[in-house]
């Protein structure tokens, strides 16, 4: 057992048996629980304590309705949500750069005690690895009116939870072995989103001078949108869309009124955009938390300051429809209806087909609707922070198992447990195709290097957008890595203008 002594009182942590030069604290609270008088409100510092804490086992998760494998689910009574978990191979006064990360799952589930999350093998490479739980779900993204007596609830509760940890960072991260002033804040999925949008929020600014997005998903609510979305869930919660009616549900009975209303979206064929996915919940840009969505900030130069490196996958969508997730479009007449719904032209499909020749209408929809989510967005960020004045570097991950096979594509979450090193974690082969060959930990341990490097540095490895080559970074296990051009499927989106935000 190693005691470390941050302001806020000392804590013990145990060395991890996968690595014994790795000391691993969990469940450390970064702020008060985010319940009752202090509900649907900004966070609040944790108190203090007296002598030492013992920090072995992973706080509770938000409220949330999905069971991980591995993880814990969330429990009805747990509140002292707001925790985070730090590998360290420091002490006091090593000043080693620092990654913190936050978790995807649609805002709505999953938590920092997923294995796939374990940061031993990063810290392994001379980091200080942080991993947080924020609120999810209505408790994190809900629209909450003000209240009759003048209450009033921020947007964006979720992010808010975020700045609060990359506080508790920045004040006490030196008793652990890190560089508070060389922070790396890195996400995936909605984590990388939320990424982005701490990269637009001006209460963030100075809390991170790196920033890596996986997969980052094109879902910002407008406050119109956001505001629909809280009366639909009252209504299935049966309350008023009041901020009295909202705080006498509890906090389970918002999450099977979102689920409900997720499920009702699913459903129903003609319900627009939702139906494909619905994700009901998102950050609601244009308020006072976040004034501006992330591609517009960062074509705005709001984050010029901060280096970037964006990842996304080859066939992000295929995994949805492995999950059984998202909206099976089997025939011509549905893949029109999905055009016409985002207002997609015919000449994206026709170029899609041309692409994709014999492709069946399935795997064309899932092509073009993963690219407008997340390929096409990722990309974008990158060039449109570059454009900015910023440093951004872009990279692919393009690795299949066996081969020309379909066994597991290169979807969406695939490349998480290769860059942290995981790949021996067995509830993560679903995702990579089984046990790791030889090759897929050579590319693992590239990957990681890769992150290390641009946490310590903010230089991946391999020229920037907009660089003298234009390079993109392929990682896949067939062939090596290498520094590939743009894809043929970006020059559809090209011609169409940009994705199209999904409200």
């Amino acid at each position: 057992m190693t005691v470390f002594r941050p302001r806020p009182g000392a804590v013990r942590g145990r060395r991890t048996a996968r690595d014994p030069a790795v000391v691993v604290l969990r469940g450390i609270p970064y702020a008060a629980p985010p319940f009752g008088a202090r509900r649907f409100r900004a966070p609040r510092p944790a108190a203090a304590w007296d002598g030492i804490r013992d920090c072995v086992a992973f706080g509770p998760v938000a409220p949330q309705s999905a069971d991980l494998p591995g993880a814990p689910g969330w429990s009805p009574g747990d509140e002292d949500v707001l925790s985070l978990n730090i590998w360290t191979p420091g002490g006091a006064g090593d000043a080693l750069p620092v990654l913190v990360w936050i978790h995807g799952g649609a805002y709505v589930f999953g938590s920092s005690a997923q294995p796939d999350f374990d940061g031993t093998a990063l810290a392994g490479q001379g980091l200080v690895v942080v991993t947080l739980n924020y609120r999810l779900g209505f408790e994190g993204f809900g629209y909450v009116p003000p209240g009759a007596g003048g209450e009033s609830c921020p947007e964006n509760r979720g992010l808010l939870d975020q700045i609060a940890a990359l506080e508790w960072v920045r004040d006490h991260i030196a008793a652990f072995g890190g560089a508070a002033d060389n922070v790396t804040v890195a996400g995936q999925s909605s984590g990388a989103t939320a990424v982005a949008c701490l990269m637009a929020m001006d209460r963030a600014r100075g809390l991170f001078r790196h920033a890596i997005a996986h997969s980052a998903v094109n879902s910002c609510a407008s406050p119109e949108s956001a505001a629909r979305t809280t009366g639909e869930v009252a209504a299935a919660a049966g309350v008023p869309a009041t901020y009295d009616g909202l705080l006498s549900a509890s906090p389970g009975a918002l999450v099977e009124a979102s689920d409900a209303v997720a499920d009702g979206y699913r459903r129903d064929t003609a319900s627009g955009q939702r139906h494909y996915d619905p994700a009901i919940y998102g950050p609601v840009a244009g308020g006072d938390t976040l004034p501006l969505d992330p591609l517009t900030a960062c074509a705005g130069r709001r984050a010029a300051d901060v280096d970037l490196l964006v990842c996304h996958t080859t066939e992000e969508y295929w995994l949805m429809d492995a999950v059984g997730s998202s909206a099976k479009i089997t025939t011509e007449e549905r893949l029109a209806l999905f055009a016409a719904d985002f207002q997609l032209p015919p000449a994206l499909l026709d170029a899609y087909r041309t692409l994709m020749p014999g492709a069946p209408v399935l795997d064309v929809f899932l092509a073009v609707y993963g690219d407008m989510l997340f390929g096409e967005y990722s990309s974008r960020l990158a060039e449109s922070h570059a454009r900015a004045g910023g440093r951004a570097f872009l990279s692919r991950f393009a690795r299949r198992r066996g081969g020309s096979g379909e066994q597991v594509r290169a979807w969406h979450c695939a490349d998480i447990p290769f860059a942290f090193g995981n790949l021996d974690e067995e509830s993560v082969h679903f995702l990579t195709g089984g046990p790791p060959a030889p090759d897929d930990h050579d590319l693992s341990k590239r990957m990681m290097r890769a992150w290390a490097d641009f946490a310590a540095t903010g230089d991946p490895g391999w020229p920037p957008v907009g660089g003298s080559t234009g390079a993109v970074r392929i990682w896949d296990t067939a062939g090596g890595d290498a520094e590939g051009a743009e894809g043929a499927f970006r020059a559809p989106w090209r011609a169409a203008g940009l994705p199209l935000p999904v409200p």
